[in-house]
């Protein structure tokens, strides 16, 4: 297990504040778990990007607008929770008047990048 900020792997941690929790190999085979808590200041987006690999969030804090390709759009509020397949081009814009925080485990492939900045829909 790894604890610290995110490597250069993560394209978003030179977008937002983004602490890397733990870092270890996972039960399945040529898979990795990563735990995030990712801040995004209010009125401020991630950028299209996607994750090689399942990622499964918490809302700690605030009032994200996850915007996908290809499917509906969700308002997530502290306390709820969000699942994203892997390899789905995503957005996620801080609507709300604070902070937005959020806690997200992935499940990756190993020695791929965390997070890869990809063009808007």
């Amino acid at each position: 297990m790894t604890l610290g900020t995110p490597g250069p792997e993560d394209a978003l941690a030179g977008k937002l504040k983004r602490t890397e929790l733990q870092r270890s190999p996972s039960s399945i085979p040529g898979r990795d778990i990563i735990q995030v808590i990712t801040e995004i200041p209010s009125g401020v987006e991630s950028g299209w990007h996607l994750h090689p690999g399942e990622e499964v969030g918490y809302i700690i804090t605030g009032t994200v607008r996850m915007t996908f390709r290809e499917r509906p759009t969700l308002t997530l509020h502290a306390g709820d929770g969000f699942l994203i397949p892997p390899r789905t081009p995503h957005n996620a814009l801080d609507v709300g008047d604070v902070t937005g925080v959020m806690l997200s485990t992935y499940l990756v492939e190993t020695g791929q990048p965390l997070a890869t900045f990809t063009d808007a829909p």
